[in-house]
């Protein structure tokens, strides 16, 4: 069974936001690290870029697959992961200690369209 952690929020397309104070962390779930197999690249967007809830911000790459990262919230990115530049693996290690963008929350109300914990474990058992 995958890692859910408490406390983030989870979206039907297998990405998580973790939020302390104004700001997001945003990455992919182990769910779906576990789908994708080994990870070989991430396309992250660049600093100062708009992401909006439900649209694309990037992807990443697998030996088997690539799949597009969707945003669960809007907002506007502060920061990006640069580990995962030289080591796309570290998402395979611990996908909720290696988030792939940091983004300034402009609607915390998007929030209350994402899962909990309880609700992404079921989910994902369908």
């Amino acid at each position: 069974m995958a890692k859910v952690l408490e406390g983030l929020y989870y979206s039907e397309s297998h990405e998580y936001v973790r939020v302390e104070g104004d700001f997001g962390f945003i990455g992919i779930t182990d769910y779906a690290q576990n789908a994708l197999g080994n990870v070989v690249y991430v396309d992250m967007p660049d600093v100062d870029d708009e992401v909006e809830a439900g649209e694309e911000f990037g992807a990443v790459e697998s030996v088997k697959a690539a799949s597009d990262l969707m945003s669960p919230v809007s907002g506007t990115v502060v920061e990006v992961n640069e580990a995962l530049e030289d080591s796309p693996e570290l998402i395979n290690q611990d996908a909720y200690e290696n988030w792939i963008i940091k983004v300034e929350l402009s609607d915390k109300s998007e929030l209350d369209n994402l899962m909990d914990a309880s609700a992404y474990a079921a989910f994902c058992e369908k």
